[in-house]
């Protein structure tokens, strides 16, 4: 006899459930699916989950975490209940993405050459030139004065179902493999599911990644090399899972040579020029001739040879300057300078502890308030007020004040859930959405994404390092 999977005492309280309403009722767009769980039964399903976590650790699908005393590597445990969008939401993402890319390239372009933002008094220039601005980068150009190629934005929704950028990801974002295979793996369990919804596919991205980086030379054939720090680096699987779906090279800054501004690729047959770089190494240890003297994971000359034109660096140095998490909160003006348009996806709100009012704030709410550490990532130096101690708050009052530009404060937002796996039953968990933006001569977004999920009970925080994992996204059309 199955055991039937049902919903009777599943919690929506407080939240905005994307799969079940407040009314207890199944969202128009989850009918289906709901179904087919159904009619599978508790046995299958646990059987299906337990198939899909071999299948991640089969396929190498694991990430390195430099914190965790218990071993380094983890698969990013992906959940089978997916995430399921509609069409008319996801219309309304791409639109709102579209446009912040836009004006963030715009946004990066004027810093390191006009500067008329500044000028015009629309961002202090304090606040510019304590962040992560490189000087090494003014008077650049990089092909169709593209700076960001490949950028993803995380969105969250808000308990009433409405969408947010949380911060944007500029430099080197990472995920878009586990977004890829979480489908392979979702096709093959779920396969009538699909074919009934219509999901829209995302198996063409690493096509479409590919043209991008041709489209940014004159080389034809181009040779394109994906640049990783090694096999260490917590993305490793991706920067390799990416060199096989593109037919490119893999290498890291040692089998890499520049010669006459050129740059070439070690190979058993000798050198071979490079045409297009890939690079998932930050800027910092791109060039010891330029940046960091002691970085081992660049290439000396690098820098010189991207600077002449002889080779594309993709994502472009220089693009740190609007990841930072206080150049954030400008993003409405920033849309509102170079386009003349109110920005269609909003932030959260945000306060800058840079600014004395908004700082005394903070300060005196902090236990209502998410502090973030502007330059930090993946979760790390965040306070997350009410679940935390008096202690931890006087800890984190000290930091603020003593250096005030490199903390921002936003209200909790409780993320929007989704029934998960958890402990021989389904339960609601906080999710967010990393979708992927690629721009070379027109932007171009996959109708997919990697939704990050905290297995947690009760956890707000989705990053793969804290305990996260992920689902499949589904965007199917109304």
């Amino acid at each position: 006899m199955i055991q039937k999977i049902n919903f009777d005492n599943y919690d929506t309280t407080g939240f905005y459930d994307e799969m079940i309403d407040n009314d207890h009722l199944i969202r128009p767009h989850y009918t289906v699916f709901k179904e087919r769980l159904q009619k599978m039964g508790w046995k299958k399903l646990n059987y299906l989950q337990h198939s899909a976590d071999r299948a991640q650790l089969s396929l190498g699908m694991t990430f390195n975490v430099y914190s965790d005393n218990q071993g380094v590597e983890r698969i990013l445990h992906l959940d089978l209940i997916p995430r399921i969008i509609e069409g008319r939401d996801w219309l309304q993402l791409e639109n709102g993405l579209k446009q912040r890319i836009r004006a963030l390239n715009l946004f990066i372009s004027d810093l390191y050459n006009e500067q008329r933002i500044l000028k015009d008094k629309i961002i202090p220039k304090e606040l510019i030139f304590s962040g992560a601005y490189m000087k090494e980068c003014e008077g650049l150009r990089p092909p169709e004065n593209v700076w960001t190629h490949i950028s993803g934005s995380d969105i969250i929704r808000d308990e009433d179902g409405k969408f947010y950028v949380l911060e944007d990801n500029l430099r080197c974002p990472s995920g878009v493999s586990y977004m890829l295979e979480n489908r392979e793996i979702l096709k093959r369990t779920f396969p009538e599911v699909f074919e009934k919804l219509r999901v829209r596919p995302v198996q063409d991205y690493s096509h479409h990644l590919r043209d991008m980086l041709e489209s940014l030379t004159q080389a034809s054939p181009a040779n394109i090399a994906i640049l990783t720090p090694g096999i260490y680096n917590s993305a490793y699987f991706e920067h390799a899972y990416l060199a096989h779906q593109m037919g490119a090279e893999l290498v890291e800054g040692r089998d890499l040579i520049v010669k006459e501004d050129r740059v070439y690729m070690k190979t058993t047959k000798g050198l071979q020029r490079v045409n297009v770089i890939y690079r998932r190494v930050d800027d910092e240890f791109l060039d010891p001739r330029v940046f960091r003297k002691d970085s081992l994971l660049g290439t000396p000359g690098l820098f010189n040879a991207y600077k002449k034109g002889n080779v594309v660096l993709v994502n472009a140095p220089g693009t740190g300057v609007a990841d930072d998490k206080a150049v954030y909160a400008y993003i409405h003006k920033i849309v509102k300078y170079y386009l003349d348009e109110d920005v269609l996806l909003p932030n959260v709100p945000t306060y800058l502890c840079s600014e004395e009012s908004e700082r005394k704030y903070v300060l005196e709410n902090i236990e209502k308030l998410v502090i973030k550490q502007t330059d930090a990532s993946g979760g790390y130096g965040m306070l997350i007020g009410p679940k935390s101690t008096k202690k931890e708050q006087q800890e984190f009052k000290v930091k603020i004040k003593s250096n005030p530009r490199n903390y921002i404060a936003q209200p909790v937002v409780n993320l929007s859930r989704v029934p998960t796996l958890a402990n021989g039953s389904i339960e609601g968990r906080h999710v967010d959405l990393r979708p992927y933006i690629l721009f070379g001569k027109e932007i171009k977004i996959i109708p997919g994404a990697l939704t990050r999920v905290a297995l947690n009970k009760g956890s707000l925080v989705v990053n793969s390092s804290q305990g996260g994992g992920s689902k499949d996204t589904w965007i199917i059309d109304n």
